[in-house]
């Protein structure tokens, strides 16, 4: 049974302004309905087991164990009901403290020990009532009987009410800790995307230019006469091309994926098939964290070195295939496969999810790693990019891009 600890356990949690009153509350109800059955008991032995009671009641009210243990609640529970017990059959009077011991059996007892203890503090107040000489009459059994039944409906409710915030409370937690991933896995995905960005405009424009250059000063250097004056600021030039020209390079790999710095391509998907590894994130799918479909992967044919936006372009398509797999295919296998041909190099990446029907896609507002871009990344080196999927059957993606001549 969940209940709020700062209630049952005062000395583990601060208690909230209105536990507190709850609190004082029940202390003042306890103290005066024992003063009034010490008052208008029939005998002295009747107000000294008021006392008693009162006593008992105040020790467990601030003994550290009472409040730390259950099971030392459950013996101050034992000995405050058999010293009211004993006033009980002494005084008529004590049946009233029944009302206050109902909400303190209901607190500190587990559920299925706290409803047969509340029954037997409601029959115990009617036998005593009977017992000394009152006539039966309907109020006999209804008073005790509905004091029970509001303290149980007041506990209950409030308990469940606790139970409704405190979830409400942990999922509040959990999106605030969520968006704060989330913020972080789009910054990093953003550093990763200019770096991408930098590292293609450094190679398509920086790089192809000095290579021109450095062509159309040789060219420019072999037709000059010999002994021109000339020559030796053209081999300058040619130079500062060059030197410039391993400097953008230079660039370019810095700008790489990191996951490339250390190994090739098929190391690369490699790791990313590892659990726990790789930007796709298993934890964000519905499997919980620690989770995710069991990847494989392969290499067909003899590898060779890809150029670097190829290596690029098919590790982030395997990641995004991934994320998408484990976002929202619900599967338990995937598998990569890496083919090495004469003219091309393709990867798949099949799943035996939960599939889709791939005309209803549509195009991602913000620009992410979906399906339109993939294949924007494929058809930008000049590949092609297909989806095969159906509701129930799984879904495969293929990439296909023409090795360049020289490979």
């Amino acid at each position: 049974m969940d209940l709020p600890a700062s209630l049952l356990h005062p000395a583990r949690a601060p208690l909230t302004p209105a536990l507190r009153a709850l609190r004082l509350c029940l202390h003042l109800l306890m103290a005066g309905l024992l003063a009034l059955a010490a008052l208008r008991a029939d005998s002295a032995a009747g107000t000294v087991l008021a006392l008693v009671t009162g006593a008992v009641y105040a020790a467990g009210s601030y003994l550290p164990s009472v409040r730390e243990s259950q099971r030392a609640a459950a013996v101050w529970l034992g000995a405050l009901g058999v010293s009211w017990l004993a006033m009980l059959c002494l005084t008529p009077e004590a049946l009233w403290v029944a009302f206050p011991l109902y909400f303190l059996q209901l607190h500190l007892l587990p559920v299925r020990w706290s409803l047969p203890a509340v029954t037997l503090t409601a029959v115990a107040a009617i036998l005593s009532y009977v017992g000394h000489g009152a006539a039966l009459n309907p109020g006999v059994f209804i008073g005790p009987l509905l004091g029970a039944a509001v303290a149980v409906a007041t506990v209950l409710g409030y308990q469940a009410l606790y139970r409704e915030s405190e979830r409400r409370r942990r999922l509040i937690e959990e999106l605030i800790a969520t968006r704060a991933e989330l913020a972080a896995a789009e910054r990093h995905a953003g550093t990763l995307a200019e770096r991408e960005r930098l590292a293609r405009e450094i190679h398509d424009t920086l790089a192809q230019g000095l290579s021109s250059i450095q062509l159309l000063l040789r060219a420019a250097e072999r037709a000059l006469p010999p002994g021109s004056p000339a020559a030796g600021h053209i081999d300058r030039a040619r130079q500062a091309a060059q030197d410039n020209l391993a400097e953008a390079r230079r660039f370019v790999r810095a700008l790489s994926p990191p996951d490339l710095e250390h190994g090739s391509l098929a190391a690369a998907l490699e790791r990313l098939c590892e659990p726990g590894v790789g930007d796709y994130g298993p934890a964000a799918g519905p499997y919980g964290p620690g989770a995710g479909p069991r990847v494989r992967f392969s290499v067909s044919g003899t590898p060779v070195e890809l150029p670097t936006p190829y290596e690029v372009a098919l590790l982030r398509i395997a990641q995004s295939a991934l994320a998408n797999t484990v976002r929202h295919a619900a599967a338990s296998r995937a598998e990569i496969t890496l083919s090495f041909m004469d003219a091309s190099v393709t990867l798949d990446v099949v799943d035996d999810g939960t599939g889709f029907e791939p005309g209803s896609v549509r195009p991602s507002s913000d620009g992410g790693f979906g399906l339109p871009a993939m294949r924007s990344r494929a058809e930008s080196l000049g590949g092609t990019f297909t989806v095969e999927s159906a509701p129930g059957q799984g879904t495969a993606v293929a990439v296909s891009l023409p090795l360049p001549a020289g490979v």
